[in-house]
């Protein structure tokens, strides 16, 4: 791929811990970090596996005051957004915690920004435009799949439907510790999901047309995408693989790393509506569209040659033939075939999603102005209609 010598910026979490244990021998690091008193958020079915119980007895035992907030649901909404701040509020808070998926984790980075800041959500909404500051916030995924432990994003549903984003600098973590045994009891669906909602990061940060996409961006794109290439069908089938499972969770946070900087597209603007309206998990909603948006895509040179280039980097079978347009069709094929081997619903009438819906999800999917607009090929609302229908 061509270097352009263009301006760019790039920013991350401050700081990253990563391997088996972490979430154990990081306990002084976080305790630096997040103070006297602090606030966890998560599930409840965390809560009930006791997965985060070790590391609460760990901060107990050095005098840390623990409150936890377990009300995160997938596709969390403002609500419960509004329920954790009010949380934290009423314990006096120094620091937040999200432990979790990426709905515990994004809700935790809003609740540490408006507990410090008090500032009104409603006028926040969208890329920079959060005042902070923020409570200290140490963010520890339980999957590997949206990165967003160092993203400056959280999404969020409003309204009952629509999903809406805070964009800023400001909510990246200060921590972000990495720990693959806590990943190892994920559900094989689930691990598949999430596994290919990483892939749909990598490969919309690497082909985004954002003035902001930039080499590093790319670079950890393509060394995401070999991680997971190499992992997700192991951490499917042998789930206990804890070798699996970090390589799994390294290529998650590339990936995001990567989308962090140079924003995703068409794919995830599709995506939310199944979500939003239909409650499919964000990793399946991303998976089921994600081979038809690149099809779609493949009108633009700059998205065949870029996809040709990812190629034979997730699939090292498919060798390069020179063709862009073909090996790019030849991963598409392939992704959507991988899909179907790991278990996963390939069309929307396997989530139960109506024909009919496909119009109105369409209409949604334009509101994503702020993903669309990254994407290599103008998408209209016919287009979008089009992608829904030949995957329903």
């Amino acid at each position: 791929m061509k270097f352009h010598n263009a301006p760019f910026s790039f920013n991350t979490s401050a700081g990253i811990r990563f391997g088996p244990g972490s979430a154990i021998t990081s306990v002084s690091d976080i305790i630096h970090c997040l103070g006297d008193k602090i606030l966890i958020v998560t599930d409840e079915v965390l809560t009930n596996l006791g997965l985060y119980q070790p590391l609460v007895q760990t901060l107990k035992f050095n005098g840390k005051k623990i409150r936890v907030f377990d009300r995160v649901e997938s596709d969390p909404s403002l609500q419960t957004v509004e329920k954790a701040i009010g949380c934290g509020n009423e314990f006096g808070a120094t620091g937040v915690l999200g432990f979790g998926g990426g709905s515990s984790l994004d809700v935790a980075k809003l609740t540490a920004l408006v507990v410090r800041s008090k500032e009104n959500l409603n006028e926040s909404w969208g890329v920079g435009k959060a005042k902070g500051p923020r409570l200290p916030l140490c963010l520890m995924p339980t999957t590997a799949g949206t990165g967003s432990e160092v993203t400056p994003i959280s999404i969020i549903t409003v309204g009952g439907e629509e999903k809406k984003g805070l964009v800023s600098p400001i909510i990246l973590p200060d921590l972000a510790i990495l720990d693959a045994e806590l990943t190892l009891g994920i559900p094989p669906l689930i691990t598949a999901a999430t596994g290919i909602d990483a892939m749909v990061h990598a490969i919309e940060a690497f082909s985004s047309i954002n003035p902001n996409n930039n080499v590093i961006s790319r670079l950890l794109a393509v060394e995401a995408l070999r991680f997971l290439g190499r992992s997700i069908t192991r951490s499917v089938s042998h789930g206990s693989d804890v070798e699996a499972r970090g390589e799994m969770l390294m290529g998650s946070m590339l990936a995001g790393m990567a989308f962090a900087n140079s924003p995703v597209a068409a794919v995830h603007a599709l995506a939310y509506p199944i979500g939003g309206s239909f409650h499919v998990p964000h990793g399946l909603s991303n998976s089921l569209v994600l081979s038809e948006v690149m099809r779609f895509n493949l009108v633009e040179t700059s998205a065949a040659e870029a996809y040709s280039f990812l190629a034979p980097i997730l699939f090292p079978s498919l060798s390069e033939t020179g063709n862009h347009l073909k090996d790019a069709t030849n991963l598409a094929d392939k992704l959507q075939q991988l899909a179907k081997e790991l278990g996963l619903p390939t069309s929307l009438r396997e989530v139960k999603i109506p024909k009919s819906a496909c119009s109105k999800m369409a209409a949604d999917a334009m509101k994503q102005s702020r993903l669309l607009v990254n994407n290599p090929r103008t998408i209209s609302e016919e287009d979008a209609f089009r992608i829904y229908t030949s995957v329903w």
